[in-house]
């Protein structure tokens, strides 16, 4: 790769050059990020996944502009204005605005006003008046005047349009402009006429005014999806008087006509050029920032759920939730399989709740079931008292289960594809069932968007969301380690080096053969090379394997450093995993070399300490107060809740009824929180006080401070 590029890679991540030098060859030759992360340290100097993918977007940014300047260079070819000086300037440009601006003079664009006066023949009067030397205008002008150019304002106009024109297209005044954008530009919004009802959830924004720079992402994105909805009116600009003012010591030679004439061009121009222009950047530039943040969130919040406590292999009941059209309810064993379902009507209007509870007491027992699993959608938490009130004869542990999203997958091609022979509501109750056994195997079946965590998703940049998030779904997989011989097609899909074909490939080999014994055995399902078993293989758990390291994140090439340590001790690898005397023996430096070093030997002494552990520890059950409504709400009120959703501006909590509280950022602690997620993360058990409630408006404001 070309050094310059390296050199910017570096200096935007931060990151030493080998280290992007390493990573970037890594991923040229086919590594997945989290692969690299975790195997590849003493390459990267251990550099993790965000490093990674912050490494990989840059070298994109980059590639991208390189093609753009061949299309510029290219263009410019093509006019018979490309000179060697040009060339150089072009391509040792790095910065997107920068070459944007070289090539602006030379762009081709629809019929204008200086495009119209340059075909009067204007042009050579434009450029002595822009040079100010000669101020008797009256004299200038004579010369131009003919039958399309009929007086001297004619002329003059078409002069000023040409300047206003040159006057855009200069670097140095749109960098003068961008300076002015940057450093004060305001952004307004008012309601359009006749607007205000239809809009009343955007009234904050009916009259608000601020500095750009300091209007956080979650009010940007909420102005502008209200200016998208035509319910407001919205500008963004610095002190007109003073960018002209700049502009104008700039250009302005004297005080005399033509002067005066370079004036008038330099106001329209701005006005009619240059402000619209430059405003359209900031938009764009305040619009990516505010996406950057919002899809951090969402990301960090959707990382948060999809590693939540799994309640592990165990027979569920899984109940969707509903009043009208009842509760529909599944029994599943160990692996997640559906044994049987049925509805049942506990609620009004035929509030057979005697029936009900008599079904689900015969069916833990039929089904030997362990735990259930109660949707928290309508009729959620009737449904959870419902179940609390049976005698079980046995200890069953009642949870109630997220359902955001759940309706999305019910529908889907995959829920289809599982259950091709039952309908939406029994999918649901499945689906629910499941995302308490295993939320990351069940979640992962969900479009992120379409969870619910985080703020404004569908106004954001849609690739680049995307790609946030299957990035986080691909490193919360990974983290944890699939089970080869359970997992779903749609889960092996995330596993670094595989992919959808794979995937199935490994799902069809399992039917046909049987469970999988040893990683070795994967080198036999279809297409799988030697490069997918390399990035997959560390990845994948086998429960009672023959070789107890396949059950672990040592990857296979590593196994012979494992087995000479054994050999050293004189033991067997399964003594070397189980006993921690012996592993306090190794002296690691003893097997480092020119490929291994302490980073890889550390994380496989982690890994013989703890094989197949779970990293997200057990699910448990939560109990909120005795609260039905919004209208059980009093001030002062301590309830118990659980945080389902954070944004930059706070947190969302669950306390058991419709509507969720708001504790706002200034309410999470008795201290400064610049980011809601330094302090509380989502799934989190809290405490909060009740401070504010409109019922109009169903609105819950709560607090965490001196709770």
């Amino acid at each position: 790769m070309n050094p310059v590029i390296l050199n910017l890679i570096s200096d935007r991540t931060n990151i030493s050059n080998r280290q992007v030098t390493s990573t970037i060859n890594l991923l040229s030759e086919g590594a997945t990020i989290p692969f690299i992360a975790r195997y590849r340290k003493e390459a990267t100097g251990s550099l993790d996944e965000v490093q990674i993918a912050e490494i990989q977007r840059e070298s994109k940014k980059l590639e991208e502009l390189e093609k753009r300047k061949e299309t510029i260079l290219n263009a410019i070819e093509e006019q018979g204005k490309l000179t060697d000086g040009l060339r150089k300037r072009i391509q040792q440009t790095y910065d997107s605005t920068e070459l944007e601006d070289i090539y602006l003079p030379y762009k081709k664009k629809r019929k204008t006003r200086a495009s119209v006066a340059r075909e009067k023949g204007l042009e050579p009067l434009a450029q002595t008046i822009f040079e100010q030397r000669k101020q008797d205008l009256d004299r200038l002008v004579m010369p131009f005047l003919n039958d399309e150019v009929s007086t001297p304002e004619d002329a003059l106009q078409g002069a000023r349009d040409i300047i206003a024109e040159w006057v855009n297209e200069d670097e140095q005044a749109r960098n003068k402009v961008r300076y002015a954008f940057k450093k004060g530009a305001i952004i307004r919004s008012k309601v359009a006429r006749g607007k205000k009802e239809e809009g009343a959830k955007y009234q904050d924004y009916f009259e608000y005014e601020g500095q750009l720079n300091k209007c956080p992402s979650h009010r940007l994105l909420a102005i502008r999806r209200g200016e998208e909805e035509g319910i407001l009116r919205v500008s963004i600009a610095p002190d007109e008087e003073e960018v002209l003012y700049r502009l104008g010591r700039y250009y302005l030679e004297g005080n005399g006509p033509a002067t005066n004439q370079v004036n008038e061009a330099i106001q329209d121009s701005y006005k009619r050029l240059l402000s619209p222009s430059i405003e359209t950047e900031f938009r764009n530039l305040s619009k990516d920032k505010a996406d950057e943040e919002a899809i951090q969130v969402f990301a960090t919040n959707l990382r948060q759920l999809l590693l939540g406590a799994p309640l592990g292999q165990k027979r569920l009941l899984g109940i969707d939730p509903g009043f009208r059209t009842g509760c529909k309810v599944v029994a599943l064993d160990e692996n997640g399989n559906l044994l049987a379902h049925i509805a049942i009507y506990p609620h009004p209007p035929q509030s057979d709740a005697y029936m009900a509870s008599k079904t689900l007491q015969d069916w833990v027992n039929k089904y030997e079931l362990e735990a259930i699993a109660v949707g928290n959608g309508t009729a959620g938490r009737e449904t959870l008292s419902l179940c609390r009130g049976i005698d079980f004869g046995k200890r069953i542990e009642i949870f109630m289960v997220n359902e955001a999203g759940a309706s999305i997958y019910s529908a889907s091609e995959i829920a289809r594809e599982e259950f091709p022979d039952h309908d939406v509501t029994v999918r649901g109750a499945v689906s629910i069932a499941r995302r308490l056994m295993d939320p990351l195997a069940e979640l992962v079946k969900i479009d992120p968007k379409s969870i619910g965590v985080g703020q404004y998703q569908h106004d954001v940049n849609q690739p680049r969301l995307k790609e946030s998030l299957d990035q986080v779904v691909e490193s919360c997989v990974n983290s944890v380690g699939i089970n080869l011989n359970t997992a779903s097609k749609h889960l092996l899909t995330y596993v670094s080096g595989l992919g959808p074909t794979l995937a199935q490939n490994i799902v069809n080999y399992r039917s046909e053969a049987g469970a999988f014994t040893s990683r070795k055995q994967l080198m036999k399902v279809a297409r799988m090379g030697a490069k997918a078993f390399e990035q997959s293989a560390g990845f994948l758990r086998i429960r009672q394997a023959e070789n107890p390291l396949d059950n672990t994140a040592v990857h296979p090439e590593s196994y012979h450093i494992v087995q000479q340590m054994a050999k050293d001790l004189g033991c067997t690898v399964s003594d070397l995993i189980q006993q921690t005397a012996l592993r306090k023996q190794i002296d690691l430096r003893q097997y480092t070399n020119d490929k291994v070093g302490l980073p890889t030997l550390n994380d496989i002494m982690q890994e013989l300490e703890k094989p197949g552990l779970d990293p997200r520890g057990t699910a448990r059950p939560f109990e909120f107060a005795n609260i039905r409504t919004i209208n059980d709400l009093n001030i002062g009120m301590l309830v118990p809740g659980i945080i389902n959703n954070i944004t930059n501006f706070g947190a969302f909590v669950d306390i058991g009824i419709k509507e969720s509280g708001l504790v706002h950022i200034s309410q999470l602690a008795n201290k400064f929180v610049k980011n809601p997620a330094d302090v509380v993360s989502l799934n989190q058990e809290v405490m909060v006080k009740v401070m504010e409630v409109d019922l109009k408006r169903g609105r819950i404001q709560l607090s965490m401070k001196e709770v």
